[in-house]
């Protein structure tokens, strides 16, 4: 038993049909809530690792032997995030 052919009409519909375009958001619309998100929140987002080896980094190049105490890498960490 054979299908009947879909006359020239319908195989325009089925084609147009049956593919949907993903949903988009307009340019600027997800940098703007990432904006938003990032303002609102006071999690750090740099590392405390990398940046703790950034501090060590530039201050070698003043001074050899420099120790750190925590709390003052914290304290540069904050400040630089909030900068």
């Amino acid at each position: 038993m054979e299908l009947p052919e879909p006359s020239p009409n319908q195989a325009i519909f089925i084609c147009t049909v049956a593919v949907k375009k993903p949903h988009r958001y307009r340019p600027g619309t997800v940098a703007l809530r990432e904006i938003r998100r990032y303002q609102k929140s006071t999690e750090l987002l740099i590392r405390k690792l990398p940046f703790q080896r950034l501090v060590r980094d530039i201050a070698q190049e003043f001074k050899t032997d420099l120790r750190f105490q925590s709390s003052a890498v914290s304290a540069l960490h904050v400040a630089s995030e909030a900068y």
